[in-house]
């Protein structure tokens, strides 16, 4: 009795395996929960059914009128697709195991034929400018790699274990192509002033990691065309992206990000903007600047409304994701270049129908045959 009495209560509240200690007070309503809950499950509040006791919690009824005491267990159940903020989804290496030398204590001939694997290795990366070294189970960058330095033309270490990218990675200064993803990298795992020499980079994926932020030294990537920050913890993308001007696809879905720069506006060149499964509430009136999109994803995010300019401004636009928003169609058809737009995104819709059809049928010169 004591314990009900109490300024707070504790609760436990069991949700995908796991069991999320809360605490609050016990005149926060259902809604506050809920609230509470967003970060830590990456699960949007309208998405959330909380029960207690067999009973729904119902949201702008408090804890105290709910019943829920301290002490007690609420299980949450998850609407399909209301995830947003996924953070990193690392996926299991593969058990292939990359050589680096022989033990010069057992020289077998098992171990001479490794060492004549390595050697291969090195000269096919040097002759075809390819290093891929994705699932190999590495915890570090082999330092064959840097071997190749200027004949490197594209890197994949994705889906390793890699806890470091070192200031050495200047040294691969022709690199076009940087896969990073699916390491659990943190934000001072990576070398921003190493990567920030490679001016030929027109690709960097780092999705999958475990990033908080962005730093300002990626607006020094100016040749950077495609960007993956997706399944992350960013929160926010920095003002200096304004300088990647050549910059065609972003994808910063699946992270936390709650606001995005004004600034944006200045990337002319994005085609295509992923920053669906956020925590986005509004987008900055400048996306109407973007005179070059195409495609727009902006599902499982707070919004209510779009930039008033984006279908009279963005006249190329077709494809837009919308999702799991509060934006209806209502919303949509006020906002003037609607019917371009909607003329733009039927036309692109019946082609795709069309390209389906034209592949599926078969051709038979018999077909009138008996």
């Amino acid at each position: 009795m004591e314990m009900c009495n109490s300024n707070i209560i504790n609760i436990t509240v069991k949700f995908s395996g796991r069991s999320i200690p809360i605490t609050l007070s016990p005149d926060s309503t259902i809604e506050d929960l809920k609230s509470l809950l967003q970060p830590l499950t990456n699960v949007l509040p309208r998405g959330q059914k909380l029960i207690c006791k067999g009973k729904l919690l119902m949201n702008q009824m408090t804890l105290r009128e709910s019943e829920v005491m301290s002490g007690a267990r609420v299980m949450l159940m998850a609407s399909q697709g209301l995830h947003q903020g996924g953070g990193p989804i690392l996926k299991e290496a593969q058990s292939q195991v990359i050589s680096r030398k022989a033990d010069s204590s057992s020289k077998t001939v098992n171990e001479k034929k490794e060492v004549q694997v390595d050697k291969n290795r090195l000269e096919r990366w040097k002759l075809t400018g390819v290093v891929a070294l994705a699932e190999c189970n590495l915890k570090a960058i082999p330092d064959e790699v840097w071997a190749c330095a200027s004949l490197t033309r594209v890197l994949d270490i994705g889906n390793n274990s890699i806890q470091q990218v070192p200031d050495q990675i200047n040294c691969l200064t022709s690199l076009q192509k940087l896969f990073l993803n699916a390491n659990g990298l943190l934000d001072e795992s990576i070398s921003w002033e190493g990567l920030t020499t490679l001016k030929c980079l027109m690709v960097l994926s780092v999705s999958q990691n475990c990033l908080n932020a962005l730093p300002p030294a990626l607006g020094a990537l100016t040749s950077l065309q495609q960007l993956d920050v997706s399944n992350n913890t960013l929160t926010t993308l920095p003002t200096e992206i304004s300088f990647l001007s050549k910059l065609e696809i972003l994808k910063a879905n699946n992270n936390r990000i709650s606001s995005i720069p004004a600034c944006i506006g200045d990337c002319n060149s994005l085609i295509e903007v992923d920053l669906s499964s956020n925590h986005l509430s509004e987008l900055p009136e400048t996306v109407g600047n973007l005179l070059n999109l195409k495609a727009l994803h902006i599902g499982n995010n707070g919004l209510k409304s779009l930039p008033s300019s984006i279908f009279k401004a963005c006249l190329q636009l077709s494809t837009l994701d919308l999702h799991n928003t509060e934006i209806t169609m209502d919303v949509l058809r006020q906002l003037e270049g609607w019917e371009g737009f909607d003329e733009r995104r039927r036309s692109k819709h019946q082609k795709q129908l069309d390209f389906r059809v034209v592949n599926s049928a078969k051709f038979d010169e018999g077909a009138d045959k008996n």
